[in-house]
Formats: C-alpha cells, structure tokens, sequence
C-alpha cells in the first residue's frame, strides 16, 4: 500500500482515517505515512510523537504527514519535528485538494522550512460538514463507521477536543441514510453511528432533527440493514425518538457508551458538566426499563483536579448504581489553556491509583456479564475466524465461521475475557 495510515484515539478517528487513505490514494501519493493523531491526554500525543520517530528510523525515505485532533491544537510541535513533511488540520484532512497539494508539495521539494510545514486553518471557522462516501471499505467488513456529527458546543473544563474539532455541525439525515443504505448493500451488516457529540446532531440543520429521529428514519429507509449501533452519547441529552428506538426496534443493538466522567456531584459542577449524579442513575434506570438486557459503558475520568478520595469512591460506586458493562477509564491529563489546568491538581501518584482501582471495578463488572451470559441464545456478528460480538458488544471465542455472518450461538460460558459458545 503506497500510504498508510496510523490511527490513535476514538472511532470517529477511525473513520476517518479510513476518507485519509482513500484521498491520499486518489491524489498519487506514494510510500506516505499518515499520523492520525489524538489530543485527549498528554500521553496519547506522546505517543504520536514515539510513533513518528520509531516509523521515521524504520522507513528513512517515507514521507510522514501528522493530522488530527493533536495535530490541529499543536501543529509547530510537530512542525518543529525533523521526521515529519507537513502537518494537515482536522478539517483539510477530510478534503482531496490538501492530498493532492501535499504531493505537489513533496514532488517540488517543497515543506523544508518549518512554517511551510503547517496546512492548518482555523477549526472554529468551520460551519458545515459534508458527508464522506467511502469506496475503500472492503466488502463483507462486518462493522463500518458513518460519521453524522463533528465538533462540540460545549466547554467542560477538562477537554481540549473542541478546539481540536471546532463547533458542533451535522451531516443532514438524507445524506446519512444513503450512506448507510449504499454501505449495506455492499454486505456490511453492522453500522456504527459516530461523531463528537452524538447527542447534538441535527441543532444546526434546518428542521433541528434530532439523533433518535436520524436513528429512525435509518432503520424505517433501510430495512435490509441488519444491526445499527450508537457510539458514545451524552445522556442529558438523549431525546424522546431516540428512548423510543431503543424500546421498539431490535436493530438499534442493546448497547450505549455513555459520557459520565465522574460519579460525584461537585467534581461534575467543576467539570462543566451538565448532568448530577442522580441524573446519570435514572437514565441508566430508564433505559434498563426500556430494554432490560442493555449493556451500558462509560467514560469515568480518575484524579480530576481537587477530587478527594471521598469524591472518587462516588464515581467507583456508580459503577454498580449504573450497572455499568463497560468502563473506559482516563487517568485526569493537565491539558494546556483549559480551566482544569488552572486548579488544584491531584497528585500523579494519586491519578495512577485511582485509575487502576476504577479499572479493576470495571474489569470485575464486565466478568460478571459475561458469567451472567451462560445458557442464553445470542445474534453474534462474526468478526474474524476467531471473534464475534453479540447485540450487547461482548466478544465471542469462535472458531472458524465466516466474517461478516450474523448467527445465533448459545452461550456455554466464559474464558474470563470472552463469551464461549
């Protein structure tokens, strides 16, 4: 493959990783190498930078080319870095020209100088967001991702993303449902909707449609798709539509990642947040009314700025009042010009502890769905000759079976990772 991609962070990363390759390709590039990179925490951005040199030794005459979230917030960082050609921002990576302007650049010899590196334009400029049809997803792929949103309206004093990602902006549903619609007669079985802020979709198109009417209008005009998954929402915001497409339609898979970050009322108010603890709890309690078998995840953040020990075993404890499956936990990272970074900090050691503890009270709830498992028939979508994921995201030991099958298996048991049938 003439360009590669390397991707770090989340799945709309991924995705778009995946428009990256297909515009680099289209432009001519050849043995380029793509960083895509996260700004989450310091130690994501450090490994991009790990990354770019140990690719730099291994592939002397490739071209490397940073993008992303990292990549858009600190771009003379990268710039500055004797390894890396140029330095495309959040918005131009998703557009041929910047591709094929970077091969004019690399063919001329242009990019020595270190301003002349950086092709990053101003992200809070962006206001519209056009939909991106990826021809490079192979068939079969059992799982692809559709991004629908970008960007966040929000500031919650941890965050450094929507300066990474600019403001809020929607893809219009129609063009999300042709998307979807083309993707599965391609013989993808499974789409994931994903974006920044999920749970904004549709504020800035006309109409203000919402994330559950996007949700439906998808499963009402593709009736041949199979599964749809909603990645990572924010819960304060779910809307009627979308309570009622999880109560009503077997499709929407039984499964929400949720954006919690803390279980204790004041580290939320100091957050920014705008849900209370109480919150979290009554919509984890609703949704499980709705649809019994859900499996919820979340983001909790340890050793956030003034969190005390009593403050951190509240978030510990949510984990059982939430009946949460899945714990995806961040150890609390100074970033540079957000609010967070100006109070008292916790102490690194302290951050460490926390997060190990939080994860291992989330490792022992996901062993106790999986054991909670045994004796019931699921649709598992095969993902490989080796692995498989139920409706609820559990991974399945499999031997054997055809990558992108939906099949029902029942459940013997668990190795303690995964289900086994």
């Amino acid at each position: 493959m003439s360009v590669d991609v390397l991707t770090f962070g989340c799945r709309l990363n991924a995705f778009e990783s995946e428009v990256i390759a297909q515009e680099a390709e289209r432009a001519g590039l050849s043995d380029t190498i793509v960083i895509n990179s996260c700004a989450v925490t310091n130690e994501a951005v450090a490994q991009a930078r790990q990354s770019i040199r140990r690719l730099k030794r291994e592939r002397p005459e490739a071209r490397i080319v940073v993008t992303g979230c990292a990549a858009q917030t600190q771009p003379e960082m990268f710039a500055e870095m004797a390894e890396v050609d140029r330095v495309v921002g959040n918005d131009e990576k998703m557009h041929g020209e910047t591709w094929r302007n970077a091969r004019a650049a690399f063919d001329g010899g242009f990019g020595i100088e270190t301003s002349e590196k950086i092709a990053v334009a101003d992200i809070m400029a962006v206001r519209e967001m056009a939909p991106h049809l990826l021809d490079g997803f192979k068939t079969g792929l059992p799982r692809v991702f559709v991004q629908v949103q970008n960007g966040c309206d929000h500031r919650c004093t941890f965050c450094i993303i929507p300066y990474g990602r600019g403001n809020s902006r929607s893809v219009p549903m129609g063009a999300v449902v042709d998307q979807v619609r083309a993707l599965t007669e391609r013989g993808h079985a499974e789409i994931v909707l994903t974006g920044v802020d999920m749970t904004s979709y549709g504020a800035d198109l006309p109409g203000t449609p919402r994330l559950g009417q996007l949700a439906k209008q998808i499963l009402r005009h593709v009736p041949e798709l199979k599964r749809l998954r909603i990645s990572s929402i924010d819960s304060i915001e779910a809307d009627r539509d979308l309570l009622d497409v999880i109560a009503d339609d077997a499709r929407l898979m039984p499964h929400l990642h949720l954006s919690l970050q803390s279980g204790d009322d004041m580290v939320l108010k100091r957050m920014k947040r705008r849900h209370s603890r109480n919150d979290a709890i009554a919509f984890c309690a609703q949704v499980r009314r709705l649809r019994p078998d859900i499996a919820l995840g979340a983001d909790i953040i340890a050793g956030f700025p003034t969190e005390t020990e009593e403050m951190f075993a509240r978030s510990q404890d949510l984990v059982d009042e939430c009946e949460l499956t899945f714990l995806h936990v961040f150890p609390y990272s100074k970033r540079p010009g957000t609010p967070a970074a100006r109070m008292p900090q916790v102490a690194s050691e302290a951050i460490k502890e926390r997060a190990r503890r939080l994860r291992a009270t989330g490792e022992a709830a996901l062993r106790r769905r999986l054991a909670a498992e045994a004796g019931a028939t699921r649709q598992v979508l095969i993902e490989s000759g080796k692995q498989g994921r139920t409706e609820h995201f559990l991974p399945v030991a499999i031997e054997g079976e055809a990558p992108g099958a939906v099949m029902a298996l029942t459940i013997s048991g668990n190795d303690g990772a995964r289900l086994t049938v």
